[in-house]
């Protein structure tokens, strides 16, 4: 199969074109400084893959629609799926959205998690993918456009958002990291980490991240009154009401919370060897 990786030249493009080589296809990649246009690829690549920022991809897509024929692929490795997915049905190509939930610096894809939503495709379209994904050692979810969006304004839009509500409060209070290293607890590290983190990326990223899956905002209205209720119920001094919310909380994880005590033990443990 000829790969051809649009914004192959950037770090995720890069990485999958790894991937690709690796599963014994031939890839192909186009970048700014590429002799190779988005044009090309979209002609004479088998499947398409457009790498580029949130905020590129679907004026991307929209450049190379009218190159795309009904035999081809077109996918993109997006944060956000309903957007770009919409946009790709709109040319003769299957569709089918992929997400890498991670970032370009991991070393491969083993225990890592590929979310594939398709639009327009056959079950061995899917399948070929699921197994170039699979057989290198990744966690492939498959879902729809629609449901990869909320579940994202969750687990990126909710995530981001408390540690960069952390960092500004650190800010406001004039306190830096540098200043609570003396005390910090296992579990404070890794929630400045997590702050610091992301902050050391790209600003705009996070803010495409956060501003157009449409089902963030809902998200964060939601973290907020969650907030208002919990600080209501320190500052009032009822213990008792606050066993009552904390305990509805472990009831809704339910499992999840024995599961993370394990996870978050070996994580102690491996930080305090390092």
């Amino acid at each position: 199969m000829k790969v051809g990786i649009i914004g192959g030249t950037g770090q995720m493009g890069a990485f999958f074109a790894r991937v690709f080589t690796t599963a014994g296809h031939e890839v192909r990649v186009s970048g700014r400084k590429t002799e190779l246009t988005n044009r090309d690829l979209a002609e004479q690549s088998d499947l398409v893959i457009i790498s580029v920022p949130i905020h590129s991809t679907v004026p991307v897509i929209k450049e190379i629609t009218p190159f795309l024929k009904k035999e081809q692929i077109v996918s993109d490795l997006t944060s956000l799926k309903s957007g770009p997915v919409t946009a790709m049905m709109e040319s003769a190509a299957d569709v089918i959205g992929m997400h890498p939930m991670f970032g370009p610096t991991a070393e491969s894809l083993k225990g890592q998690t590929v979310v594939i939503t398709p639009g327009r495709c056959s079950d061995d379209q899917i399948k070929l993918l699921f197994d170039i994904f699979s057989d290198q050692g990744a966690q492939v979810t498959v879902t729809t456009p629609e449901h990869h969006d909320r579940m994202m304004a969750v687990i990126q839009g909710l995530t981001h958002f408390k540690a960069l509500v952390m960092a500004e409060t650190m800010k406001l209070l004039s306190i830096t990291p540098e200043e609570t290293e003396l005390f910090m607890s296992p579990i404070y590290r890794i929630e400045t980490s997590v702050a610091g983190r992301i902050l050391a990326q790209d600003p705009m990223l996070y803010a495409d991240i956060l501003s157009q899956n449409p089902e963030v905002s809902h998200v964060l209205e939601t973290c907020c009154k969650a907030a208002g209720n919990l600080k209501n119920v320190i500052e009032s001094g009822d213990t008792d009401a606050f066993a009552e919310l904390f305990l509805a909380d472990r009831k809704w994880f339910g499992e999840y919370c024995n599961r993370s005590l394990e996870m978050t033990d070996k994580l102690i443990a491996a930080m305090v060897k390092a």
